[in-house]
């Protein structure tokens, strides 16, 4: 869809011919609240009764545009393949109508990025195809000795922190930013701003984490907004000034590639350039934090898969890293946007309309998954979606697994005994989260 196509801002009027089920009456606020993305057993509730009476469900949230809630695994992975019919061009996550009627206003278009979320071919494929090869096993399999060591720090970190902390906040958080700015090429003295910006990102809807603390009351569309946009441009500056350095002194880091990227022999655009910065600085280590204390907190909830972990660590890390990813599933959605008519599962999906692709609903699947809800650390065959699937499926998940193998492998191999010390929290946010507290009692 072009450019011209987008300036528009959709209709938030409801269609009067479209009539909620039950099903989705009774859900479809549910499942864009923040609060019950804190709450994983109610969301699996919601997501489970849409799956069984309405997995392809017309939902009209209050103070959202409506859309499809797409919540079973192969109707997710039918409509992620067909990139040309279903785009991201123009609603890439759940936004307030508020709030996209402001972006419109302000940008003229959807986004306040465009990083690969938001971008469909042919530019998201020559804007991917820059930094491809970074992330490919090849290149991933270059720096596992780098991670490991990295890995062995971190434990190191716990082992020294006198058998109690918080996974999640002092181990999970820091061990995969550390590998991703060594990639970027951030120094590691500007981790701790790089944390920050990403959970302000990432961490809008929750009252710890978000920029503008008045927010947490009321929820003010304006200035939440702002408040975006104020991180977005403090990332702006870092990485306008990391550019100019790349491009006089070039490194061997992805930030280097960026900085002199060029699409179609003309250099990439200034907000392509940041937004390509900012997703591979936020996504690339929140995501993976949120798995790596999450598959942490399964393990501990189920005691019999732990004792089946911390039997054999190096036999069993690949499987537990793809169970934690699916029990876990950090990124909780995205959306897609039908470029033509098209039935699935019996509805009739019109031009125009917009698609929820429920990620944890699709890793919960019964049809797919069997004891769905339990966490197996030897899960084989295991068919996670949490990657998602098609042309825009992650481009960081080789690195992920090999980040989350290592420090497994590393943890499991040393640890005498882990408890929980505490009840785990979850964060406040519907597009990518995971546990915020992890608080564990250990014994090396």
């Amino acid at each position: 869809m072009s450019d011209a196509a987008l300036a528009t801002p959709p209709s938030t009027k409801k269609d009067p011919s479209r009539q909620m089920s039950a099903a989705a009456a009774a859900t479809a606020d549910k499942i864009v609240s923040p609060d019950i993305y804190a709450q994983p057993e109610a969301l699996d509730a919601a997501f489970a009764r849409l799956r069984a009476e309405d997995p392809v469900a017309w939902c009209e949230p209050e103070n959202f545009r409506p859309f499809w809630a797409v919540t079973k695994h192969a109707d997710i992975m039918e409509i992620s393949r067909q990139n040309k019919l279903f785009t991201n061009g123009e609603r890439e996550m759940l936004s307030y109508a508020e709030a996209e009627e402001r972006v419109y206003a302000q940008t003229g278009g959807p986004h306040l990025l465009k990083t690969l979320v938001q971008l469909d071919d042919p530019m998201h494929y020559k804007l991917r195809h820059l930094t491809q090869d970074w992330f490919m096993p090849h290149k991933v399999k270059t720096r596992e000795e780098a991670i490991r060591k990295i890995a062995k720090e971190f434990v190191d970190r716990m082992e020294d922190m006198g058998g109690e902390c918080d996974f999640q906040q002092d181990i999970a958080l820091y061990y995969p930013l550390r590998v991703i700015m060594q990639i970027l090429g951030v120094p590691e003295a500007d981790e701790p701003m790089m944390l920050k910006l990403t959970q302000e990102i990432f961490g809008a809807q929750d009252p710890d984490l978000m920029r503008n603390k008045e927010l947490a009351e009321g929820g003010d569309s304006e200035k939440g907004l702002a408040s975006i946009q104020e991180t977005l441009a403090q990332f702006f500056m870092y990485f306008t000034n990391i550019t100019a350095d790349r491009r006089a002194h070039p490194k061997d880091d992805v930030s280097t590639v960026i900085a002199n990227g060029e699409v179609d022999g003309e250099p990439i655009g200034q907000l392509e350039a940041m937004s390509y910065y900012i997703i591979v600085a936020a996504a690339g280590h929140d995501t993976t934090s949120a798995s790596t204390g999450g598959g942490v907190l399964g393990m501990l909830r189920h005691p019999e898969q732990l004792k089946k972990m911390m039997d054999d660590p190096a036999g069993m890390s690949r499987m537990a890293v793809d169970e934690a990813i699916r029990w876990t599933t950090p990124v909780k959605h995205f959306m897609r946007t039908a470029q033509d008519d098209y039935e699935l599962r019996g509805q009739k999906i019109l031009k125009g309309e917009s698609l929820l692709l429920c990620y944890p609903s699709g890793n919960r699947d019964e049809e797919v998954f069997d004891d769905p809800f339990d966490f197996r650390v030897d899960r084989s065959p295991n068919k996670l979606i949490s990657f998602g699937h098609g042309g825009h499926m992650c481009l960081g998940m080789h690195l992920a697994r090999l980040e989350m193998q290592a420090i497994y492998e590393e943890l499991f191999s040393r640890l005498k005994s882990i408890e929980l010390a505490g009840d785990p929290t979850f964060i406040r946010a519907n597009f990518v989260g995971g546990p915020k507290s992890v608080p564990v009692r250990y014994k090396f």
